[in-house]
């Protein structure tokens, strides 16, 4: 039975070892993902100091300009929409200013062209009957 406990312990001592090593290897490889974390962070910093923060300053730059542009160019259109609205009502004024003053002075002339033509028609309708009882 000694020898069977020889080789049991035996198996159980290097089954410790083996988990000490692994142990080991875990805390190594821990402490080796922490220094490589530690340096990707280092370098996305450095980046992000010498490429990232400056990029941000000119996008926001331009979207600011962007902003005053756009501002602008609806200020300018309303500018010029009302400007058009404004035209147009005055033309509409304006031709019916014209169509009005037209109308007065062209009824007046329509007036005694029909009247004069009433009367040349009525005397030639009168001479054609002076014609026909005769």
């Amino acid at each position: 039975m000694g020898s069977e406990l020889g080789t049991t312990n035996l198996l159980l001592g290097i089954m410790a070892a083996v988990s000490v090593l692994e142990a080991l290897l875990l805390v190594g490889v821990g402490v080796g993902g922490f220094m490589v974390y530690r340096r990707v962070m280092t370098l996305v910093e450095g980046l992000e100091t010498r490429q990232v923060a400056p990029m941000m300053v000119r996008v926001n730059g331009i979207l600011d300009d962007v902003k005053v542009v756009t501002t602008t160019v609806k200020e300018e259109t309303e500018r010029v929409d009302e400007a058009i609205r404004t035209t147009i009502h005055r033309v509409d004024d304006t031709a019916d200013r014209v169509r009005s003053t037209v109308r007065a002075r062209t009824s007046r002339v329509v007036g005694f062209v029909r009247g004069l033509r009433v009367a040349i028609e009525s005397m030639l309708h009168s001479r054609d009957s002076s014609e026909l009882r005769t």
